[in-house]
């Protein structure tokens, strides 16, 4: 071999070294990104198959819907005595201490014990009826004035929606549209998303505000909205859509629930008359001939 072959066979190795390493290096820098993509895409459940990628990222989300869920129910579920006294006055709308509540229980008992004695009956009765003034009614009281806050909260809390999803479509945030919603609507639903506005303010994380929105308005169409809220967050995506989505949910459910009570007021009404006859009856037939 010559030295001109040498030199020939030296430069063709040369070149031919440079073209694999020059290939190698370009294609992987056209394929990993791409790998990295695939890998992220993977741990979201977005594969390259669009029917299993959709079903992936589906149970991802159904899975973790259901998880909140849990940990929702979990947190209602683990209270005490007092906790439980002291959620009943927040969902009542009620600015009480629970110690005033208690000594408001025990005078009410007590008067009803006195008028109990007073009145002429068994004095055996005394006791059930301080029962009945000191824990029955207080708590009956609370009960139905949470009712009452939540009912007025769930009124419009679809509308309030449906303002929130034109915020954000016109190009507001979601803390402007909480605002938004605080201004135009009147207590409770202002007043809850003013709590959420001044939370988010002193730096609160939005988990922590619906968790205690919901100890004051413990509602199925509350927890929707936080669930949905928490779960965009972590997951992405098109917000003003999933809260319009929530909104026609809110409603059908509304329309379902008022055909529901139509359907069962006239029973309801026949069986209230029903069952009250005899006492009225009675009643009428002691004050006109009591011996009979």
């Amino acid at each position: 071999m010559t030295e001109q072959d040498i030199i020939l066979y030296v430069v063709g190795s040369v070149l031919v070294m440079m073209l694999l390493g020059g290939g190698f290096i370009g294609g992987m820098a056209w394929i990993r990104p791409r790998m990295l993509l695939r890998q992220r895409m993977n741990e979201i459940g977005i594969l390259g198959d669009g029917n299993v990628g959709k079903e992936k990222t589906e149970s991802r989300r159904q899975r973790r819907i259901q998880e909140k869920v849990k940990q929702l129910g979990a947190k209602g579920e683990k209270r005490g005595f007092i906790e439980g006294i002291r959620d009943d006055i927040m969902q009542a709308g009620i600015d009480l201490p629970v110690p005033v509540f208690f000594l408001g229980s025990a005078v009410l008992g007590v008067l009803a014990a006195f008028f109990a004695l007073v009145s002429g009956i068994n004095p055996l009765a005394a006791g059930p009826a301080a029962l009945v003034g000191g824990l029955l009614l207080p708590k009956m009281f609370l009960r139905s004035k949470a009712r009452g806050r939540q009912k007025k909260f769930t009124k419009n809390f679809a509308d309030a929606i449906d303002l929130i999803v034109r915020g954000i479509r016109s190009g507001l945030p979601i803390n402007e549209c909480f605002n938004v919603v605080a201004r135009e609507f009147e207590a409770p639903l202002g007043e809850e998303f003013r709590l959420l506005v001044d939370g988010q303010n002193l730096g609160m994380t939005m988990d922590d505000l619906m968790d205690r929105g919901l100890r004051r308005i413990p509602t199925s169409e509350y927890k929707f909205f936080a669930i949905v809220t928490q779960i965009q967050r972590q997951t992405g995506g098109n917000l003003a859509d999933t809260l319009a989505n929530l909104s026609h949910v809110l409603r059908e459910r509304k329309k379902m629930r008022d055909k529901a009570q139509a359907m069962a007021s006239e029973a309801k009404a026949s069986a209230g008359i029903i069952g009250s006859l005899p006492f009225i009856v009675g009643t009428l037939l002691f004050f006109v001939n009591p011996g009979y």
